[in-house]
């Protein structure tokens, strides 16, 4: 998501933690979403489905926070 600004990513994990914490969720989740995608964690269709909205508004979250701090540059 901002494989292009990893010391900005950086900066924010520092100094922000609403930042930090939605990062690390967001990761955390990706990876749930991922394993149970491809069938290593056994979740059905309504979990995934949440999962996959908190994902995404984590992701929008972050971005406008990234968006605040750095408005030149884009996630």
């Amino acid at each position: 998501m901002f494989e292009n600004h990893p010391h900005e990513v950086e900066a924010l994990m520092q100094r922000d933690p609403e930042f930090r914490s939605l990062y690390q969720r967001h990761r955390e989740l990706d990876k749930q979403v991922h394993d149970a995608e491809i069938g290593c964690l056994p979740i059905d269709d309504a979990t995934l489905s949440r999962m996959k909205r908190e994902k995404l508004r984590a992701k929008d979250r972050l971005l406008q926070i990234f968006s605040s701090h750095f408005p030149s540059a884009r996630g």
